[in-house]
């Protein structure tokens, strides 16, 4: 949602409300509608996600040479590795061009692996490898539709939804699929028998599940109730939609608050909209929601454009709000440690160049603060810090026990110092970009670069 102009009085009953509000999270550390019935996987609460886009990700682009990466990410910090669509691609309805491999997403086979990436004993040795390290592996599952090659077009038909006239059908201009018909008993159970298929048979721990929407939110209640009685699976869910965590998805992802950190770092939105947009996300949410934040995807970058080009200067500071906000379970993209700086080609060869892996140390603070320090588990006390300059500043801690993470970002391209009163911030705290302790009292001022980052650990 993108915001020109506000009205001063709107920004200030913002304030209020994002101030009254701060002051309930800081208090009762849980927030939002009804807890789900479930237990997320103890593993999840402190952990990252790291998607794998196989295709691009090596010269070669299979498996085998992915694998080859695992000791690297290991030593960056990342625990979950989520590797985009790794099944056939249906040739039929293929928008062609000479070295077109088609959309990953457009799926000929759920039980076989995509030629292109290698053979399912490489995929089984490369979960073996990855569980080995200590790697949690989840893969992309698309429930919504097939390719309209998938066998079940000619064995199972009613699987998919028809026209009037008979014909099967497709969501807007995405020839290459053929949409599902949920309304059939049967192809619930087969997909459930699809997915339990790759817990058995290549001991994966979890599904990103795309497009979800419009698959209904039953299916997903019986299909994971299922999953779990083999394994308790990791779930993301490609959705906003609340509804879907009390289905059994551990997370959903964070769209509203990219595009908002996105609206800040061009300017078109005041500071103060991001308190009302997270306040609206923390009490819409079920109190044990974790919700997917990040600055770019497999999508944002091909389609929307690089970090650099939605944030500019800016990408660093969101990235470290994306890292340490409450309820977040954050995403890292393949590339985005190189720094990859081009957009990807979503349906050809287009390796990422891979060289001095600049952004690593980066992210190797952040994640490996966040696996360490229960403070910035998603389940971890949110509270925003009153700053004497917050049109240009946010700050906040994180706490869980006599655990807590300082936050202080400067959202603005101007220099900005300031000093902050709230005595809680006072004391000893690590700075962990520097490493170095630093005095934090009541006449300290904080001088920022513009769109500057600080993150303390007490």
């Amino acid at each position: 949602m993108k915001i020109k102009f506000l009205s001063l009085s709107f920004i200030i009953l913002i304030f209020c409300y994002s101030f009254s509000f701060s002051q309930k999270v800081s208090q009762s550390g849980n927030i939002g509608a009804e807890a789900t019935s479930f237990s997320h996987p103890s593993w999840s609460e402190q952990s990252n996600i790291y998607e794998v886009n196989v295709r691009q990700y090596s010269k070669e682009g299979t498996f085998k040479a992915f694998e080859k990466s695992l000791p690297r990410l290991k030593k960056m910090g990342v625990q979950i590795l989520w590797f985009m669509p790794i099944n056939p691609i249906g040739i039929e309805g293929r928008k062609m061009t000479e070295s077109d491999l088609g959309s990953y997403y457009s799926v000929k086979n759920y039980k076989e692996v995509n030629p292109e990436f290698g053979t399912m004993a490489d995929w089984k040795q490369l979960v073996k490898r990855a569980h080995a390290l200590g790697f949690k592996v989840i893969i992309d599952w698309v429930p919504n539709h097939t390719s309209p090659d998938n066998p079940w077009m000619k064995t199972h038909p009613d699987f998919y939804k028809h026209d009037k006239n008979g014909n099967t059908v497709y969501d807007n201009d995405y020839s290459d699929t053929r949409n599902l018909n949920y309304d059939n008993m049967e192809l619930r159970d087969s997909m459930i028998s699809a997915m339990k298929f790759w817990i058995t048979t290549t001991g994966i721990d979890g599904f990103r599940c795309d497009h979800v929407d419009p698959t209904p939110v039953d299916f997903w209640k019986d299909c994971i109730t299922q999953l779990r009685k083999i394994k308790n699976v990791f779930m993301l869910a490609e959705s906003e939609k609340p509804e879907f965590h009390y289905a059994g998805f551990d997370a959903t992802y964070a769209w509203n608050m990219m595009w908002t950190t996105v609206d800040l770092a061009q300017g078109k939105i005041p500071l103060q909209y991001l308190d009302s947009v997270l306040n609206n996300n923390f009490t819409t949410f079920p109190k044990n929601a974790e919700r997917m934040y990040f600055t770019t995807n497999h999508d944002e970058n091909s389609w929307n454009g690089t970090e650099f080009e939605k944030y500019g200067d800016a990408y660093k500071a969101f990235a470290v709000f994306s890292q340490t906000m409450y309820e977040s379970v954050p995403l890292v993209y393949s590339g985005q440690e190189e720094p990859n700086k081009k957009r990807l080609k979503f349906f050809t060869r287009d390796p990422i160049t891979w060289g001095k892996y600049a952004m690593a140390p980066f992210y190797s603070t952040l994640l490996h603060l966040r696996s360490k320090d229960p403070a910035l588990a998603a389940d971890a006390a949110y509270k925003k810090i009153t700053t004497a300059n917050d049109e240009a500043i946010f700050a906040y801690t994180r706490t869980k026990g006599t655990h807590k993470i300082f936050v202080v970002l400067n959202l603005s391209d101007q220099p900005q110092h300031f000093t902050i009163k709230e005595k809680e911030i006072y004391g000893y705290p690590i700075n962990v970009f520097t490493n170095k302790k630093e005095n934090l009292f009541k006449n300290h001022v904080y001088t920022m670069k513009p769109w500057g980052y600080l993150v303390y650990e007490y």
